[in-house]
């Protein structure tokens, strides 16, 4: 049985699945119940369902999807996008779902942090840290769905989220987002090695020997993927899918990541 935690991540947009590239251009991939009733049926570890335009558009995470997503997933959920208040947090928590992902706000308001740590436990807060190579070649966090540079260094931040009380870090490449070829391995790494909290690798991934790169020379405790589960062959035609568990034990067997789950 593998113990790496392998999960697609799925992109919100109204009340359908999109998947973008470099963050930009949403594609419109199809019904997300549908996306989950297969990947029951592929018996997923973890989905995490990331809303790309709730924090733009200042608007609440949308509840009514969310709550409907939860109805039918039988594996672990995340959600992500929208979120700013303690309710906010609560409601989500109320329809089922297991973890929340907080980006923007946990830049905008570092405490917040912190005071959903203690109120909900660690193990249910993820922040992720949408991050970018400049010119220069220094990683810098975005957010506001990658449009806004905050200029901050992601070591330095998910050191400070760790302190605060995030249970696991996101790490998500903008410059590898959709372009399946791999993930940002030195920004993974770099993350992983200064946290003692679980580190999810995404962005980039595009076969089973990148996702087993991102715990063997990453470091990451999971690895994710979009892309890579709802695309086919060079034309990108939609199909959603999901490895045998003999496949990606066999990629994994030699892997050796630090403790896979969110303490």
């Amino acid at each position: 049985m593998l113990n790496t935690r392998v999960i697609p991540c799925l992109l919100l947009k109204g009340q359908g699945l999109v998947k973008t590239v470099k963050f930009k251009d949403p594609k419109y991939v199809g019904d997300p119940i549908n996306a989950v009733k297969i990947f029951n049926d592929k018996e997923v570890d973890e989905l995490l369902f990331l809303d790309i335009t709730a924090t733009v558009e200042r608007k609440r995470p949308p509840l009514k999807v969310i709550a409907e997503i939860a109805s039918e997933c039988f594996m672990p959920l995340s959600y992500g996008g929208g979120i700013r208040t303690l309710d906010d947090l609560r409601e989500i928590f109320t329809v089922g779902v297991e973890k929340v992902c907080i980006n923007t706000h946990a830049v905008d308001d570092p405490s917040f942090i912190g005071k959903a740590a203690d109120i909900f436990g660690n193990q249910s807060i993820v922040v992720s840290l949408d991050v970018r190579k400049s010119l220069f070649g220094k990683y810098e966090i975005y957010t506001q769905s990658g449009t806004k540079n905050t200029k901050l260094d992601p070591v330095s931040f998910a050191v400070r989220m760790e302190q605060l009380g995030a249970g696991e870090l996101f790490v998500n490449s903008i410059d590898r987002d959709g372009t399946m070829q791999g993930y940002d391995i030195e920004l993974i790494r770099q993350v992983s090695s200064a946290v003692r909290i679980p580190v999810i690798a995404c962005g980039g991934a595009g076969t089973i020997d990148h996702l087993a790169d991102g715990v063997k020379r990453g470091g990451a405790s999971a690895v994710s993927a979009g892309s890579m589960f709802v695309f086919h062959g060079k034309h990108r035609a939609v199909l959603i899918s999901y490895p045998g568990q003999g496949e990606l034990s066999r990629a994994f067997t030699t892997s050796a990541g630090k403790d896979q789950t969110a303490s």
